[in-house]
């Protein structure tokens, strides 16, 4: 089991790194290999930052070769995926939305179908946007076909819309809870889809 960490944060070490590092360390216990994707850094490899369409259907031109390909190539042999984001302007980062924007061959492909996916967020405050950048880490998912799955377990709760927490994250008591549960929910829900993906080929 493969279970990969998006950080759509600019900063590598930051708020949004510890969130997903606490999850994929819970997934780790449990049996799974886990990566972490820097975003920033993979995007800017790519000829251009930001989707501008310059084919259609998308070629992969621009990033064909760059370690944006390599990202998307890990991201194929995925079984679950968290994506993270800082709260901007009450919705995801412009690097993490520029990187989704170019993965249209892979919605082509259907090559996140049936990939189990969960978010994670941090703002400076209690009531920051971290609810709207999770649903739109949500819309994200779905577009691509992923099963969402949030931050609840049988043996804690039913959890609520993913890991949302207040900066500084290391002394969010709650959210790094809420990470961990999250991290067991990953893994679980893998294993019990194992079959749907095997079944794509």
């Amino acid at each position: 089991m493969l279970i990969i960490g998006l950080n759509g944060s600019p900063n590598k070490n930051g708020n949004t790194k510890l969130l997903i590092n606490k999850v994929l360390e819970k997934a780790q216990e449990l049996g799974a290999e886990t990566k972490i994707i820097e975003v920033a850094e993979v995007l800017s490899s790519a000829k251009h930052g930001f989707c501008n369409v310059c084919s259609n259907p998308c070629n992969r031109s621009c990033y064909q070769g760059t370690k944006l390909a390599e990202a998307y190539e890990l991201m194929r042999k995925a079984d679950g995926i968290v994506f993270g984001s800082p709260v901007y302007f009450g919705t995801v980062t412009g690097q993490l939305k520029a990187f989704i924007d170019k993965s249209r061959v892979m919605r082509g492909e259907k090559a996140l179908y049936n990939k189990v996916a969960a978010g994670v967020t941090v703002a400076t405050c209690r009531f920051g946007g971290q609810e709207t950048t999770i649903k739109a880490l949500h819309d994200m998912m779905l577009v691509h076909g992923m099963m969402i799955v949030a931050d609840g377990h049988g043996e804690d709760d039913c959890g609520h819309h993913g890991v949302c927490a207040q900066r500084p994250a290391q002394d969010d008591t709650f959210a790094l809870k809420r990470a961990e549960v999250l991290g067991k929910r990953l893994v679980e829900v893998c294993k019990a889809t194992e079959s749907l993906r095997n079944s794509q080929g």
